[in-house]
Parts: C-alpha cells; structure tokens; sequence
C-alpha cells in the first residue's frame, strides 16, 4: 500500500484516476458494515471507526486527506485466492477499472518457488493468482525495496536471474527511480514518518528502509528498534520499482496451481509449505560476484 504511494503520487499528478487498496493485516471486522462496499472489500475514510490499534488503511487515509489527495483506501482481508479474486472482481466492477498494479515493498513477488528462501510470500502469491484471472486490459507488477527481503532470507541473485528471465520472455518491463529530491520522494517519507507516529510500537521496517533510501541513507539505518544492530543494508537500489508483466510473472511461479482453490490464508500458508517440502532441486544461493 504505501509502496505504491510514490507511484500513485506521480499518477495523479499526471492526471490519471488511481485508487489505493491494500491486503490487509488489520482487524477488518471490527469496522462499521457501512464501510463494505462489495462482499471482502472495505472503503477506508479518515473518519472510519475502528477498536484496532494498528489500521495503517486508516491512518495514511488520514495523511491523504491532510495533503488533499484522494483519501479513500480500499481493504481487503486476509483471504485465500478464490474470494480475494471475487473481491477484486466485485472492486474492478465498482470503480470501472481498466488497470491493476500489485505492488509488492520487497522483492519476493519475483520469486518462482524453487529459491533457497521464498521470505514472506503469502500475501504477494496469493494477490498475484487472484488478479492473474481477472479480464483487465493492463495487469503489472512491480517491486520496490530491492534488496529489504534479505532479512528474512531472500537471496537477491536469485531475484536478478529471474528478471532476466522475464526479460528474455518479454516480461520485464524496465526499472523506474524516485529522485529523492522529487515530489514524490518526499511525500512518500512524510507519509511514512506520519505512519511511524501513529504506530511507534510497529513502525514499517519494509517502509523505514525504502524512505532511508529515498534520501540517501546507506547501511545499517537505525529507525526501530525491531531490527538489531547490522541487520540492514539501506541502498539506492531499494528507491527503484522494478516493473514486470503479471501474467508472465503468474506463469513462471511453480506453485500457483497448488493455491488456485483455496479460501482462507491458512490453506495458502500450508499449500507453499508442502511444495516447499516436495521440493527436492531448489537452487544453490550465491552471492553476487562484485
């Protein structure tokens, strides 16, 4: 969600009707039923009602406001693909869209299934599979925070071999920076800085590392205390979206059809873990050679 904010900061300032939407961690159910606008999906106001403490749909809904901007961001709840692909539908439908971009903060939507690590691949598979099969003229994904994946085990010459691979597909679609200096750059850190105090006790670390990149930081950036001391390693590269084909990426993962029929999180969690335990020819990680 606020991976995607620098993107749909330029969108908008070209003109071009973006909406925000998010696959959510909050407790949705504890908002209002006039918040639902279609069956597992929720329209997200500065003013929605909530008794959770972390609503961070919520909170940069509140910062959209403040800054004029479109404040409606869309929630969906942790489902599994088949309702998610439902909800998605039901939301194209509602707001007459004609594009979808996944925005993944991180780098393991590139991931195929067959990696030394997948990192934290849940939401990102599970939103790829559902939008995979929607009849949208333009379906993307794109990643920004290249390198963050690290600290749960990703390697990233793995990530680089499969753009490469997308590339000789036709499916990498080219990379695409935040100047720090830009517009964008530094709404995208004042919406993060307003999230980190609203949330003190759960500051973004995918985030804090993506807006510490966008102004220059390098190395190991203190920001919270949810990582120790050496665990990042903030670098330009986390400030570019790198930009692919959804379907040809939908094509390449090894375990999609394991996920295609499932209804809650909890069977996309166990499917993953049962390819990842059939899994006999994972590839041997490296590091890069410079």
């Amino acid at each position: 969600m606020y991976a995607g904010l620098p993107l749909a900061l330029a969108l908008w300032r070209a003109g071009a009707q973006v909406h925000l939407a998010s696959l959510s961690f909050s407790e949705l159910e504890l908002i209002g039923r006039d918040a639902w606008v279609v069956e597992h999906v929720a329209a997200v106001q500065p003013d929605t009602t909530s008794s959770d403490w972390y609503f961070p749909e919520r909170t940069l809904a509140r910062w959209l406001a403040a800054e004029q901007l479109p404040s409606t961001v869309y929630a969906f709840p942790p489902l599994g693909v088949q309702p998610l692909r439902t909800a998605y539908r039901r939301l194209v439908e509602h707001l007459d869209i004609d594009a979808v971009v996944l925005v993944d903060g991180g780098a393991d939507v590139l991931l195929r299934g067959d990696e030394s690590n997948l990192g934290t691949p849940v939401e990102d598979v599970t939103s790829l599979a559902a939008v995979a099969a929607l009849d949208v003229p333009v379906k993307l994904v794109t990643s920004l925070g290249f390198g963050i994946d690290a600290y749960d085990g990703v390697n990233h010459v793995e990530v680089l071999e499969n753009l490469a691979a997308l590339d000789r597909e036709g499916g990498y679609l080219g990379a695409l920076s935040i100047p720090g200096s830009s517009r964008e750059a530094e709404l995208y850190r004042a919406a993060v800085a307003h999230a980190q105090a609203a949330t003190p006790q759960r500051p973004s670390i995918v985030q804090g590392q993506i807006a510490a990149a966008t102004s220059g930081e390098f190395g190991d950036v203190r920001f919270t205390r949810r990582t120790g001391g050496g665990d990042l390693f903030v670098n330009p590269l986390m400030a570019i979206y790198f930009t692919v084909d959804l379907d040809k990426l939908a094509a390449r993962c090894l375990y999609l059809d394991r996920i295609e029929n499932t209804i809650g999180r909890r069977q996309v969690i166990t499917r993953i873990q049962a390819f990842r335990d059939e899994l006999l020819d994972a590839r041997i990680p490296r590091a890069f050679p410079h």
